[in-house]
């Protein structure tokens, strides 16, 4: 019998597998559609410093990979390239937030498409926050929509 401790990756193999036990607890499938019935919370990748000395360049490219929500401090201005480990269907949320100082600029990548073909001013004060909504329709195209000076 397995109990409900952690099962080193190979340990078990899946012709070995009661698919129906593990169903019944609440195990989750990836092939197919799931009901949580408790609130889900997506982990957030936290970039302080973009386009200045503490993150390293003016030129961002997020990872995909490592999460649908990014909450990006601006230093400097700073371009918002094509992301890393881009997945068909990915959607989520980068929060940018202005520095104590303000007045920092975001360009995009040909990727980030906006509505009307024109990408948003995003909001210049001092500690301002403005949220870009995003889904990714293609290996080179995100559809993205921003939500200016939420705060």
């Amino acid at each position: 019998a397995i109990n409900a401790r952690t099962i080193a990756a190979g340990a078990v193999n899946i012709s070995e597998a009661n698919v129906a036990g593990l169903a019944a607890g609440n195990t989750v499938f990836t092939h197919r559609s799931n009901t949580y019935r408790g609130a889900q919370a997506g982990y957030v990748v936290t970039i302080t410093n973009a386009g200045g000395d503490g993150y390293g360049t003016s030129n961002l490219a997020l990872n995909f990979s490592n999460s649908n929500i990014f909450n990006i401090t601006l230093a400097n201005n700073c371009n918002l390239d094509l992301p890393s480990n881009m997945t068909v269907g990915q959607g989520g949320s980068i929060i940018v937030t202005q520095d104590g100082t303000g007045s920092r600029t975001l360009s995009y990548a040909g990727a980030w498409e906006f509505p009307s073909g024109t990408a948003p001013t995003l909001t210049t004060t001092a500690n301002a926050q403005d949220r870009i909504d995003y889904l990714v329709v293609a290996a080179n195209a995100i559809h993205a929509v921003a939500s200016l000076n939420v705060t």
